[in-house]
């Protein structure tokens, strides 16, 4: 069985490359350019079970943790995305959020595919929408405890997720990022090319040198002369790519054949040539690709008491729950020069205020360290920037203030 890893990274693997090589012709309309963007991206063979219908939903993705059946996408009002708007399915894409405002399970690789412009996005579900609706419930969620539970994904967003639209590097050619925009984008080389730990995250000191992912090897894509692509050219990695061989090199074979034949191939000469400049451009460390500075201890402790007692309800990101749980990210009193109120909130909790349900004290569960950490952590994540000010001795002050 072919895991939720390689499958999920093929379903929208090269809608950017389209997204280029459509661009390079007359204008198509916004629904012809989103089926060119889902055949080349592969859409079909993730969300068809097999001898299913079409976008229908059902496939198993295998992961380590159980499995997922990949979801109806065809425009059923009731089992499929029929009362979807763009914004819900740009959500999904970027931010990791469904329609219901749940977190995502990260076999729906939004790490890569946040990288999406908004154009590209409406146009895939412009196309979606035009699909004969078919009715077939999915139950989706086949994970082991406590990965079935959606708040279990909060840890994982806030180690491994970055939100944010491509952004070209001014100092180098278009060329150069249109394979950037391919390659780190939704082209997703580097979801099978990089070796990932225990929760599925990448590593990435390691990114684009090779992994193992359903019993075959992604070899290594960096420049590295002896195991990667050091010695190929651009040309023969473009022909490669949309033939899947290159004489005197290497034939593809398991699960790349296959993204040659559902994918790889249907991409235009110029777009395979940027993917082919940009992948020479990887250096044996894979420097270009840059992972989370290493945070300090304290924000380490920070993040993982907020993941424990926090994110169940302020969700992942800070962004709360509307009208049942407020935001942290931007929110004024946790942004405020003086860190008291968080700190209070968290020690003695809130009643219930209009729709917003009650917060429980956390002051008899953590010490006054933990709550400095916490504190600091949330005022300073999410785009936050106040000033991680609170101490553990300000934190014991306002445990004995009984207002």
């Amino acid at each position: 069985m072919r895991s939720a890893t390689r499958k999920l990274f093929r379903m929208v693997g090269f809608l950017a490359a389209a997204s280029c090589a459509v661009s390079a012709h007359a204008q198509p309309s916004q629904v012809q350019r989103g089926e060119y963007l889902a055949r080349a991206g592969d859409c079909i063979s993730c969300h068809t079970a097999n001898g299913g219908i079409p976008y229908a939903g059902g496939y198993r993705l295998d992961t380590p943790f159980g499995y997922l059946l990949a979801p109806n996408i065809t425009p059923d009002n009731e089992t499929g995305i029929g009362r979807w708007s763009s914004a819900d399915f740009y959500r999904a894409m970027h931010d990791g959020v469904n329609k219901r405002g749940q977190d995502m399970y990260p076999a729906m690789p939004y790490d890569f595919y946040t990288k999406l412009t908004r154009a590209d996005s409406d146009a895939i579900f412009a196309y979606l929408r035009t699909l004969k609706p078919v009715r077939n419930a999915v139950d989706i969620n086949q994970l082991r405890f406590p990965f079935n539970q959606r708040w279990s994904m909060a840890v994982w967003r806030e180690l491994y997720f970055d939100e944010g639209t491509f952004t070209p590097d001014p100092a180098q050619t278009a060329s150069w990022n249109r394979g950037a925009y391919l390659v780190e984008g939704l082209g997703h080389c580097s979801s099978c090319h990089s070796p990932r730990n225990a929760l599925g995250g990448i590593e990435q000191s390691k990114a684009f040198t090779g992994a193992s992912i359903d019993d075959w090897f992604a070899p290594n894509l960096t420049s590295n002369l002896h195991t990667g692509l050091g010695e190929w050219t651009a040309a023969e990695i473009a022909t490669y790519l949309k033939t899947g061989a290159v004489a005197g090199r290497t034939t593809a074979f398991g699960p790349m054949a296959e993204v040659v034949t559902n994918s790889l191939s249907h991409l235009s000469d110029a777009d395979l040539a940027a993917m082919a400049e940009y992948l020479k451009a990887i250096p044996p460390n894979s420097s270009l690709r840059t992972g989370k500075p290493a945070p300090d201890a304290s924000r380490v402790r920070g993040a993982t008491l907020y993941m424990d007692h926090c994110g169940g309800c302020h969700q992942a990101k800070g962004r709360g729950i509307p009208g049942v749980f407020p935001p942290l990210a931007g929110n004024g009193a946790v942004i405020a020069p003086d860190p008291a109120n968080v700190i209070k909130v968290v020690l003695k909790g809130l009643p219930q205020r209009g729709a917003y349900i009650p917060m429980p004290a956390l002051g008899g569960q953590l010490d006054d360290q933990q709550i400095a950490d916490i504190a600091n952590y949330v005022r300073t994540s999410w785009g936050n920037t106040a000033s991680p000010n609170s101490t553990a001795a300000m934190v014991a002050r306002l445990r004995k203030d009984n207002r």
